[in-house]
């Protein structure tokens, strides 16, 4: 076919692209820096023409036009992860929340327990082959293209061009929009001593080879500034940020000891500043692929020595994990938390690592809890952690009994809280703990 003719015949209005939603549809937005902006945008503005539609993704970092009281009627948001965004229509009964591996999320678009209607997403313009790339996103963009009815894309020469599995031909696509609207940014978070001391204990967890999965915000940036020193690290991991890019340009990170895509940084979407897309731009290291891939537990442990580091809200004296709420309140989401704790722990010489503050910033609360908060979700179960680390110090929990995971638990809590976690230990196991 002549894709440009082609390219050219669809590319349409964005009140056109907006009109080929339809009642009921259930419409897919590209994730973090691949949702449609000005698809979003309109699609708000033309509200009143729609009733029933479901608008589902994961991050959100746009304006959120359409999640502003009054439009449940018209757009219904169900989330796959809870953005900041979603955090007050979710509590106010005005949005949804369907709890979901984030490497599960492409197969039920492919077996139809979550159909798509429609998927709207930003992309690269096509190149002199006719291919768009998905950019900053491959993770179930890759998949929705091919689920989808109706494929919408923006095409925007801000997005990078990535490579690995992020290239969609313009025969897959129903219509195109234009935009020049800047990218969303995510600037790094402010580390603090805490951080800092949690990131340092995490790093001396690290040995030269191995094969890292970082997040984003404070404690992975924390945790990047101490590798510096290290050798050979590999990356494999669900997404990065502008931590990274130090160990990066310094060549700390060059994946010469993985065992699968040597050489290679694996990922499925990045979030961050103009410097890290930039980076990534036509950056043949950069391997983007989707998430039951990338994500996949068998996937990871091909890898030796996996070293994956999240976070979560609170650890209870067993070793369970929550990293989505709050009680019944719901702030984020499973993510790829699991994903990642499971194939760390299928490695060979893999460690697994959770990391969280020992308390609320303003020491009102112990984040390590005698039992989760009532209502809150395990995201992460007892028999799958292995380290927790705080300011504090480090707990290795796998394969230790109760009562030792509980010593072990309440030797790194805030000191203001031990005497309190100590009485339960107590009750718990019928044995005086000195604190």
């Amino acid at each position: 076919m002549d894709w440009r003719k082609y390219y050219k015949e669809h590319i349409v209005t964005p009140e056109r692209a907006v009109s080929m939603i339809h009642d009921g549809d259930r419409v897919v937005f590209g994730h973090a820096v691949d949702e449609p902006i000005v698809f979003q945008r309109t699609m708000a503005r033309m509200a009143e023409q729609f009733h029933g539609v479901e608008v589902a993704h994961m991050v959100y970092l746009g304006s959120g036009e359409y999640l502003q009281p009054g439009m449940e009627s018209h757009f219904r948001h169900n989330a796959l992860f809870v953005g900041g965004l979603a955090r007050k229509p979710i509590a106010e009964n005005r949005a949804d929340y369907t709890p979901a591996f984030f490497s599960d999320v492409p197969r039920m678009f492919r077996d139809g327990t979550m159909p798509v209607d429609v998927f709207a997403f930003t992309c690269s313009p096509p190149d002199e082959r006719g291919y768009v790339s998905l950019g900053l996103s491959c993770d179930y963009g890759a998949q929705a293209v091919k689920s989808a009815k109706t494929v919408i894309a923006e095409f925007n020469p801000n997005m990078p061009r990535t490579y690995g599995e992020s290239f969609v031909h313009v025969s897959e696509i129903d219509a195109f929009i234009s935009s020049w609207e800047p990218l969303p940014e995510s600037q790094p978070a402010k580390i603090s001593d805490a951080d800092r001391q949690i990131g340092k204990y995490i790093a001396d967890l690290v040995r030269d080879g191995d094969c890292l999965q970082l997040g984003i915000g404070a404690l992975p940036d924390a945790v990047c500034s101490f590798l510096g020193d290290k050798k050979n690290l590999g990356l494999h991991t669900e997404m990065i940020s502008d931590g990274v890019l130090p160990l990066l340009e310094s060549g700390v990170i060059n994946g010469k000891c993985k065992q699968r895509d040597v050489g290679k940084v694996c990922v499925t979407f990045l979030m961050g500043t103009r410097k890290l897309y930039d980076f990534v731009n036509n950056n043949p290291i950069i391997n983007m692929l989707p998430v039951d891939v990338c994500n996949n537990p068998a996937i990871i442990s091909q890898n030796d020595n996996v070293v994956s580091i999240n976070s979560c809200v609170e650890v209870d004296l067993q070793g369970q994990v929550c990293a989505e709420a709050i009680g019944l309140r719901q702030i984020s989401g499973i993510g790829g938390q699991m994903d990642f704790v499971r194939g760390a722990n299928l490695s060979k010489g893999g460690r697994s690592i959770i990391a969280l503050h020992s308390a609320t910033n303003n020491e009102a609360a112990s984040k390590i809890v005698s039992t989760i908060t009532t209502g809150g979700p395990v995201t992460t179960s007892r028999c799958d952690v292995n380290y927790i680390v705080t300011e504090y110090g480090v707990a290795q929990l796998r394969g230790q009994t109760l009562r030792e995971r509980a010593k072990r638990l309440i030797a790194i809590a805030h000191p203001k809280f031990r005497p309190q976690l100590a009485e339960e230990f107590e009750s718990r196991f019928g044995e005086k703990l000195t604190v």
